[in-house]
């Protein structure tokens, strides 16, 4: 007799990647930490073979075969726009890890964290910057987060440049002096 999970939940941001597998009642049965999840610069296919190495170590920890019948939660960095999301459920689905799919951006993951109800506003500065915000009925509010060109900013390869900017102004006498131009190199 299998372990019957009832949720696949996938955190994937660009540098890291968790897996819980969640039973019945609400409890976790396991759980597996992996690599990135980069579609834009491996492909479709290659990404979601990360997610499914991830999701082999989770399943390595139940005490027996799952059963994974039930639903996955899939909240994916570089799932920014609908198409994208749209694209990457149906790489999920394709995979047969559960009767339905859901896609959000992995902003989403951590809109809910330590609240009763579903309000608030989430920030993610990982790779890039993104950001959500949803009210208690539900509606959200997001914005693209595909870098300079929507409007945004941050994030660690938008940090590096500008104090790799600034180190560079400093060292060459352009700009102010700056700890930087010591501590970068």
């Amino acid at each position: 007799m299998g372990v019957n999970v009832s949720v696949v939940a996938i955190d994937a941001g660009n540098s890291k990647t968790d897996v819980a597998l969640i039973g019945e009642d609400g409890t976790v049965l396991a759980t597996a930490r992996g690599g990135g999840f980069q579609p834009p610069a491996i492909g479709v296919e290659a990404a979601i073979d990360v997610l499914a190495g991830v999701l082999e170590r989770a399943v390595a920890e139940l005490p027996a075969p799952p059963v994974l019948s039930g639903h996955v939660s899939a909240c994916l960095a570089n799932a920014d726009l609908p198409v994208e999301e749209a694209e990457l459920a149906a790489a999920l689905e394709s995979r047969g890890w559960g009767s339905s799919v859901e896609v959000r951006n992995d902003t989403f993951a951590i809109l809910r964290a330590g609240v009763d109800e579903p309000r608030g506003v989430a920030v993610v500065c990982g790779a890039g910057i993104n950001c959500v915000g949803m009210t208690p009925d539900g509606r959200t509010a997001r914005f693209p987060a595909i870098g300079r060109i929507s409007g945004d900013w941050g994030g660690g390869s938008g940090l590096a440049e500008e104090a790799l900017w600034f180190a560079a102004r400093a060292e060459d006498g352009r700009g102010e002096a700056s700890e930087l131009a010591r501590a970068l190199p």
